[in-house]
């Protein structure tokens, strides 16, 4: 079946109010002393940051980065297998480390759906191919007439290669394969931007209200007469039994 693309937009605009809304509880729920706990302070003191809003909007931003590349790489998964399920009959696979299965040309294909091409180390990678052997076995028994190919689908970057116990297809590659589309990686961009300026301004004040809040606290833990105090930092990060006192507000 053809793609339509009302019905991909239909679905953005019902879903893509789940990305924004987690974004917005995950800033509401932070705690500094969490992120800097999970952060290398050496880095930033090689960064020559000075001033304490500096710090806090980096410490900040290099979390949110990291948090909004996972939340907002779940969404894309969800779409892709919604789209694919559209086009193909693909279905969200039950077997574990699988996210996606259809058939297309009498072929059965088992998918991971990953964000972008860097998105693992060797022993997250050997866990993905253990996966695909494992859905293989299982699923070789249940459709013997079929050929089973494994993919490592990436939502973006320009990456296609035979790794020999899959394909791991990226970008422009992938979003034609799931559609039987090759134009298809762009025409999901317009959809993607639904509300987005009205709920990046909602955001905007609630990041505005965290940098000032945390700001504070930093102030009040890490400063001493207006400076950054890299010791009691480090101290908080990497000491065995780390112990920081806030000053007393006179």
């Amino acid at each position: 079946m053809q793609l339509n693309l009302n019905d991909v937009l239909n679905y953005v605009e019902e879903n893509i109010g789940s990305f924004h809304s987690s974004r917005l509880a995950s800033l509401d729920s932070l705690k500094l002393d969490k992120i800097l706990k999970r952060k290398n302070p050496y880095l930033y003191k090689a960064k020559n940051i000075l001033t304490a809003q500096d710090f806090v909007k980096n410490l900040l931003d290099a979390h949110l980065a990291s948090q909004e590349e996972t939340v907002f790489g779940g969404f894309l998964e969800g779409l892709a297998i919604f789209i694919c399920e559209k086009v193909y009959a693909g279905r969200k696979s039950s077997a574990e480390g699988i996210d996606l299965e259809f058939e297309k040309d009498k072929t059965l294909y088992v998918v991971s759906i990953k964000s972008g091409p860097n998105w693992g180390n060797s022993q997250q990678i050997k866990r993905m191919r253990d996966a695909f052997n494992k859905a293989k076995r299982i699923l070789n028994t249940n459709a013997k007439s079929k050929s089973i190919v494994a993919i490592n689908g990436c939502c973006y970057g320009s990456e296609s290669v035979n790794k020999g116990d899959y394909f791991k297809f990226c970008g422009q590659k992938f979003w034609e394969f799931i559609s039987g589309d090759n134009n298809l990686y762009i025409q999901i961009i317009e959809p993607l931007g639904h509300k987005a300026k009205e709920k990046n301004e909602e955001f905007q004040h609630s990041y505005a209200k965290v940098i000032n809040k945390f700001t504070g606290e930093f102030l009040n833990t890490f400063c001493e007469n207006g400076r950054i105090n890299w010791e009691a930092i480090v101290k908080f990060n990497s000491a065995s039994t780390p112990t920081v006192k806030k000053k007393s507000k006179k």
